[in-house]
């Protein structure tokens, strides 16, 4: 069985996968079920993440995805001047960073972290599957989900039961 490519995050109700200079402070205090997390730590072969979020978060040697996910990350980038044994850093097209991270998975899927390299390959047909965490909070500036001025809409069909096109009704007050 061949693995997805999932294009997977957690997004502010405004947009944003990560604040000013790919700060995820926002996060504190953010939880997913913990089911969910066992299922992304089970099925999660290998990780595409580009250089700019690697830069961010570099300086945690302790940071592992999902707090505890072990497995081949790959940083994509036209800089690739680093050493750090924990990524393998490819300077290569997305097309073919994305094959070798499908190799790498070996038969689970492969994950797709960061803006940039998710924009790139929605825009080049290369995401099998977006999976979105909708978090309750707005932070107002950071890193857009998906910045592609110009482009035509990116239509995505609903996996769940139902409609596939009917939108998802979500319903949030202020907590303080």
């Amino acid at each position: 069985m061949a693995g997805k490519v999932l294009w997977h995050f957690t997004m502010s109700l405004d947009g944003f996968l990560a604040g000013p200079d790919h700060g995820l402070g926002w996060l504190a205090g953010v939880t997913n079920d913990p089911a969910t997390i066992d299922h992304y730590v089970a099925t999660t072969g290998a990780i595409l993440a580009g250089r700019r979020g690697y830069d961010a978060g570099k300086d945690d040697p302790d940071a592992k995805p999902y707090g505890r996910w072990e497995g081949p990350m790959f940083i994509l980038t036209h800089r690739p001047d680093v050493q750090d044994e924990r990524f393998t850093f490819l300077s290569c097209d997305i097309a073919e960073a994305v094959r070798i991270g499908l190799e790498a998975a070996g038969g689970k899927n492969l994950e797709i972290f960061g803006a940039d390299l998710g924009r790139q390959c929605v825009q080049r047909g290369l995401i099998d599957e977006l999976h979105v965490h909708l978090a309750p909070v707005m932070i107002g500036d950071g890193v857009r989900v998906f910045d592609a001025p110009g482009q035509p809409p990116v239509r995505w069909a609903r996996i769940h039961d139902g409609d596939p096109l009917r939108a998802v009704d979500l319903r949030y007050r202020l907590s303080g």
